[in-house]
């Protein structure tokens, strides 16, 4: 597939309260970090940055934090949109196991002329922080908000002219333990 360049900008500073304070990010999954995992599964973008405190991962990335930290998804957001040049932006949260890089590439490809093309769970629940945008909209509706402090993603992501995939387990993100305790879900890292 000939994936056009796009940077990566990964949320893993959240609180993991439905885990009872566990860093969401380093829990493992078949032996593998769901971070690693979406780091893997992001690897060909040009750059990546990680919003959230820095721990081990599998490849080299780079580290910011929204400023206060713990200001929620859309200030994160706002802390990673200032890296990276490329013109498509995949912006994906941490707890997307069985996110692959075929995934991201069906994404970015088929972005179109809509400003995200973004993946559904597998309930059909549309997934904002798993999704390709375009740089120019996506920083456009951040900015809209003014403070990006605790606001709503979906609020905030509300203007943007969206495509969403069918229904996947790529889109399916891991809120509590029961979604980690499914091994008939679980897919393999590409």
């Amino acid at each position: 597939m000939g994936t056009a360049a796009y940077d990566v900008v990964v949320l893993a500073g959240g609180a993991s309260r439905r885990f009872g304070g566990v860093d969401k990010a380093t829990l493992v999954l078949e032996g593998v970090s769901l971070l690693d995992r979406v780091l893997t599964a992001t690897d060909s973008a040009v750059s990546t940055m990680v919003v959230g405190p820095e721990r081990v991962t599998c490849r080299v990335v780079d580290w910011t934090q929204e400023d206060p930290p713990a200001g929620g998804p859309v200030a994160g957001v706002a802390a990673g949109l200032g890296f990276g040049t490329a013109a498509v932006v995949v912006l994906v949260s941490c707890d997307l196991p069985w996110l692959t890089g075929r995934d991201v590439a069906l994404l970015v490809d088929g972005l179109g002329e809509y400003d995200g093309h973004g993946l559904r769970d597998v309930g059909g629940r549309e997934q904002p922080l798993a999704a390709a945008y375009r740089r120019e909209a996506l920083t456009a509706a951040v900015e809209a908000v003014g403070d990006p402090r605790d606001r709503s993603v979906r609020r905030t992501f509300a203007p943007l002219r969206m495509l969403w995939s069918e229904p996947s387990l790529a889109g399916r993100d891991v809120d509590t333990w029961a979604d980690l305790d499914d091994p008939g879900t679980a897919a393999p890292v590409e």
